[in-house]
């Protein structure tokens, strides 16, 4: 019998409605007990989370590992290492690999590859369309059977919209969420950042907000036509937000995520511009990573690629917007679009640099910051758009603290502040605009299957845990 006692921590499990000082006790990779005084087993381990928060296993529903194929960015083995350092115990990743993940048997690899090499759990997205190409529908079924949670073309997005009903109704059949990107071609062009002030002052083909709105529109319709689930990745747009909170109030099967860098960032930071504003009101000098009120600009310069991502960081009330959805529940799953690339990828002309940038290491310290300290959400609000809504929309067995529940705990301390320097990030690539940041809140120990795959002393332990 392997047992796991956590001890004097905060217990948040929304699932459950759960929010108290507690124990947790994990027998045989399953949740045995919630509660005080709890009958231990001899020769059970004990962890001390006395002051930290103890919660569900995060869920990061949007996470490209890059194998197959593009190794040399990531791989299976270091991106569940970022992950888990991140406080994310499950993940999901997405089909733009190369080979696209459009067949069961690349599917299989990767859950194969992952029980051997993965620190997390990893959940596999298919593509809705043959090589991502947009032209013919991947056999959905097949990728159902081989174990796919949800299907997507991330990283593109079909602009057949007769394809994407047909895609829509088989989906539904295998009771399948359709994650889309938003992104309408035509409309975006060859666009590298938002339209607006910040592109015509820098000289950049802009990316004007419709080019996702659209989008959003188009699935919306879709939604209600077919009765599929629809969720819209990296919502970026106000008026996407509004566009959704008026389908969800209709009651229609759509849903929508944000990331922290859309929500902490503007279209200014690729001007050199931006100015970070702390949850407590406090203007931070985020390049030289020090809390100083009235800070001046930050040093970073103008035109880097690292505040380069699809869709784009968008203007102050796009922003807005995105905080304003995240708290009133339009938009209730939160996710990194973490996207790895190499160094040499990113040190180009800013036209030339790929979309993207990592996220799994400074998601949770980025959103305690603008959610929670902001007062825009409760810790519990934060951890449901983490683990419960994720869970709930791929039909995972995750999310929750429940009794004979999978043992995946996080355990994360939000007081904590400390700097954030890309050179020591477990992901391979390096493609954060985060570097050098000061931040408050971090995961201590991130908990698979009743083992501590991860801890703030221990650091990584290998680990073999299927997909």
């Amino acid at each position: 019998m392997a047992a796991l006692l956590l001890t004097g921590g905060r217990v948040i499990d929304p699932a459950n409605q759960v929010d108290r000082a507690a124990d947790v006790l994990m027998v045989d990779g399953k949740v045995s007990a919630v509660g005080k005084d709890v009958a231990v087993p001899d020769g059970a381990e004990h962890f001390d989370a006395s002051g930290k928060i103890v919660c569900p296993g995060l869920i990061d529903l949007h996470v490209h590992l890059r194998e197959p194929g593009q190794t040399a960015k990531e791989t299976l083995a270091t991106g569940t290492a970022a992950a888990a350092r991140g406080g994310f115990t499950s993940i999901v990743c997405m089909p733009n690999t190369s080979p696209a993940i459009d067949n069961a048997a690349t599917v299989a690899f990767i859950r194969e590859r992952a029980a051997r090499e993965a620190l997390v759990n990893v959940f596999v997205a298919g593509a809705i369309t043959r090589n991502i190409a947009g032209e013919e529908l991947a056999p959905i079924g097949g990728l159902k059977r081989a174990g796919v949670v949800a299907v997507t073309d991330d990283g593109h997005c079909v602009q057949n919209n007769e394809l994407m009903r047909r895609a829509c109704e088989y989906a539904k059949m295998f009771d399948l969420p359709v994650m889309d990107h938003c992104q309408d071609y035509a409309l975006v062009s060859d666009g590298v950042m938002h339209e607006g002030y910040w592109s015509t002052a820098l000289g950049l083909r802009g990316w004007p907000p419709a080019g996702e709105e659209m989008i959003v529109a188009r699935n919306i319709l879709l939604a209600e036509l077919t009765g599929a689930r629809i969720h819209c990745q990296h919502v970026s747009a106000a008026g996407s937000v509004a566009l959704l909170r008026e389908a969800r109030k209709r009651g229609l099967p759509i849903s929508g995520e944000a990331c922290p860098h859309h929500f902490t960032l503007t279209d200014a930071a690729v001007a050199g511009s931006e100015k970070f504003w702390a949850g407590d009101g406090r203007q931070i000098s985020a390049a030289m990573g020090k809390n100083v009120p009235g800070a001046a600009l930050p040093a970073w310069p103008a035109y880097d690629t690292n505040f380069k991502m699809n869709p784009p960081l968008r203007s102050a009330g796009d922003r807005e917007a995105i905080l304003e959805g995240i708290a009133d529940g339009t938009l209730d799953i939160l996710c990194s679009d973490h996207a790895p690339h190499c160094d040499y990828e990113k040190e180009v002309e800013f036209d030339n640099a790929p979309f993207g940038i990592t996220g799994l290491e400074t998601e949770l310290a980025l959103s305690l910051m603008q959610l929670v300290d902001a007062g825009r959400l409760s810790l519990a609000g934060l951890i449901a758009r983490f683990t419960v809504n994720p869970a709930r929309l791929l039909n995972l067995s995750k999310g929750a603290l429940s009794m004979g529940a999978d043992a995946d705990v996080t355990v994360f301390d939000p007081e904590q502040e400390w700097i954030f320097h890309r050179d020591e990030s477990a992901s391979k690539s390096r493609n954060s605009p985060f570097d050098g940041w000061r931040l408050k809140g971090r995961a201590v120990a991130a908990i698979v299957g009743g083992k501590v795959v991860w801890s703030e002393k221990g650091g990584a332990v290998a680990a073999q845990i299927a997909a």
